[in-house]
């Protein structure tokens, strides 16, 4: 897909919690095409410690608003400057990047959306684009407490919502690999992004059920491109740069111990 480098415009920005800000952006002409797994790198001003654009999941595409959402993870210098971005502020984006998630062939497809901390961002619009070709997914969400579950509503518009947390403040308590949905019922396909445990634990499932599963890898992307090597992930291929090959991949092509 092409790539653009683009000056948007911030229409909202919604503190989610002490952690994470939801960005909402526009541009005067109208968005590119964007597919559920793909990235864009941020360009961070006004910070004397960041050099680097910061690598970020494409939370949402809201086509009639014309706009386009980020779920910023408070983690460090670079992520603190993007959540001080106020209405008005312009931000440089280039996007979009990486692969995207496959679409199930047929609409009658059984498909598990898995997400743990903001790795539940790029399943928000997995799961509208899922919906729009007539397959209700189910989504399970897993965090430490309540305080972390985001953007639960937005989830419910979609599919079947359900939660886990460690203290057991919402949903079941436990991990995600835990819940008794996964007993209950009968997947197809099976989609995750999060910590590296959780999508690994979640391969393990998937391969032990037979069941088709693609992860959304969270390596370090500096480029974006795949020209620093800094995000290379061994496969069946040999080292891949995550950025450029994925970030989206089959389990059966990674080399994990599972």
């Amino acid at each position: 897909m092409k790539k653009f480098i683009l000056d948007l415009t911030v229409t909202q920005n919604a503190r989610l919690n002490d952690n994470y800000v939801l960005l909402k952006l526009t541009h005067s002409s109208p968005l590119p095409e964007m597919l559920p797994g793909q990235f864009a790198e941020l360009r961070v001003d006004g910070s004397s410690t960041t050099f680097l654009r910061r690598p970020i999941s494409i939370n949402f595409v809201d086509q009639k608003a014309n706009e386009l959402w980020f779920l910023i993870q408070i983690v460090g210098d670079g992520t603190k400057h993007l959540a001080e971005l106020r209405v008005g502020d312009i931000l440089n984006v280039v996007l979009p990047l990486g692969n995207s998630f496959s679409m199930p062939d047929s609409a009658s497809s059984k498909v598990l959306l898995v997400g743990g901390g903001v790795g539940t961002a790029p399943m928000l619009y997995l799961g509208e684009q899922l919906a729009l070709k007539g397959i209700k997914p189910t989504f399970l969400l897993g965090a430490r407490s309540k305080k972390d579950l985001l953007q639960l509503d937005q989830f419910e518009i979609y599919g079947d919502l359900y939660t886990t947390t460690e203290d057991g403040t919402h949903g079941e308590k436990g991990y995600v690999t835990q819940h008794s949905v996964l007993n209950s019922s009968d997947f197809d396909q099976i989609y995750t992004c999060g910590p590296k445990p959780m999508m690994m634990a979640v391969a393990k499932y998937a391969k032990s059920k037979n069941i088709t599963c693609e992860v959304s890898l969270e390596n370090t992307m500096a480029c974006g491109i795949g020209a620093c090597l800094c995000c290379v992930e061994d496969t069946d291929e040999g080292n891949v740069c995550v950025c450029k090959e994925g970030p989206v991949f089959n389990i059966n092509k990674l080399l994990w111990q599972i």
